[in-house]
């Protein structure tokens, strides 16, 4: 067996170092691991929107143009410091809360629910921003809280204000997933800041105890949802078909799909909202369990992404930043793959950088942009050392 040069592994050195010298630092010093599977489900989308118009660019365009200006937003972001973010995130938290009462008073309904401001470019749903918003708002409370305070009721009861007073705005629209998001957002983060286990058993026992009080406030439509997802064949062609045309195109792709084009489903439009809430079941009865796999393995690496950047970072701030920020995320995804598949109730809420539409992109590129200006710090802090 030959040895390779004793100058070889040098040589190979050299020839990297000269290739990094080539690219730009602030380009080189991007998340790639995270960008190119950001990217890669951004253009998957736009190939599932140009196939669920039947070939037209009517929601392809509009989604490519939205990514590409909202990854520019989150590059800007990547460039705040953490200081600046940590000094924004209770005014922006009063900003969105303001909006939310604007919504109220002058929001425009659609779809049977007043959620939306019309900026002219865009219809902002800022139900949307208090996603990452909240995570931020309650990660600051705990970052300035004492740590000897943690198990006390003063590391409670603000955080739970924080989260139950746009829990409330939001329930009104009426948008019960977008609410209930925000609360697992805040939640959460008063979990990974420490408040102890046995309080949250106690929350979750009140509760179940609460749960049919709660449930006889819910609009007709959601009490429809929660039971027709318990038994979508008693109203199969009313309140249970969503579910089942979503079953349907799911289960027909099979392994590898119907091909591009192909859907029947999306195309004859027996599949309801099939650019939005239901694309996952658009892009599955084309692209197979193939394409559902790669899109949530694309997920996961984001998510695995993110949660390093959670474990790495030094100061508390930032580590219930990132950690909520990623979780976000998550739940997006979850909810969104278990409504498709009848997992949980229609709640309507779409799934990232794939659906259609400008809110919760912008939502999600927030939240990455900020988790790349603490993977930025966390890499300024380590070559310190």
């Amino acid at each position: 067996m030959e040895c390779a040069p004793a100058g070889q592994p040098a040589a190979a050195d050299g020839t990297r170092l000269m290739a990094l010298a080539l690219i730009p630092r602030p380009l080189a010093e991007l998340p790639w691991r995270m960008l190119i599977p950001v990217v890669a489900i951004a253009g998957f989308s736009t190939l599932v929107l140009y196939s669920a118009a039947a070939g037209r660019m009517t929601w392809a365009m509009p989604q490519g143009v939205r990514f590409l200006v909202f990854l520019a937003m989150a590059l800007v972001i990547s460039r705040f410091r953490i200081a600046w973010i940590k000094q924004a995130a209770l005014p922006a938290y009063v900003i969105v809360l303001i909006l939310l009462i604007v919504v109220e008073a002058m929001g425009f309904v659609g779809g049977g629910a007043q959620r939306w401001v019309d900026l002219g470019f865009i219809n902002l749903q800022p139900s949307e921003l208090m996603k990452p918003v909240i995570v931020l708002a309650c990660a600051y409370f705990y970052a300035m809280l004492p740590a000897r305070e943690i198990r006390g009721w003063s590391a409670i009861w603000p955080p739970a204000l924080l989260i139950g007073i746009p829990f409330c705005l939001i329930l009104i629209q009426p948008d019960l997933g977008t609410a209930t998001m925000v609360t697992l957002g805040g939640v959460t983060i008063m979990f990974l800041a420490g408040i102890p286990l046995r309080l949250f058993l106690a929350g979750g026992a009140v509760m179940a105890v609460a749960l049919p009080v709660a449930f006889s406030f819910l609009h007709d439509y959601q009490q429809q949802r929660v039971l027709i997802f318990m038994n979508p064949e008693a109203d199969p062609l009313g309140a249970g078909y969503h579910i089942t045309q979503s079953k349907i195109a799911i289960g027909s792709g099979g392994l590898f799909g119907n091909g591009f084009l192909q859907g029947t489903q999306s195309h004859f439009a027996f599949l309801p909202e099939p650019h939005t809430d239901f694309i996952f079941a658009t892009m599955a009865e084309e692209w197979g369990l193939a394409g559902g796999l790669f899109l949530i393995g694309a997920f996961a690496l984001i998510l695995r992404w993110g949660f390093k950047v959670a474990t790495e970072s030094n100061d508390r701030f930032s580590r219930l930043v990132a950690a909520g920020m990623t979780t976000t995320i998550f739940f997006y995804v979850a909810i969104n793959l278990m409504m498709v598949m009848g997992l949980a109730p229609v709640v309507g809420i779409p799934l990232p950088l794939f659906s259609y539409g400008g809110s919760a992109m912008m939502t999600v590129m927030l939240c990455l942009g900020i988790l790349m200006a603490v993977e930025r710090q966390n890499r300024r802090e380590a070559r310190r050392l």
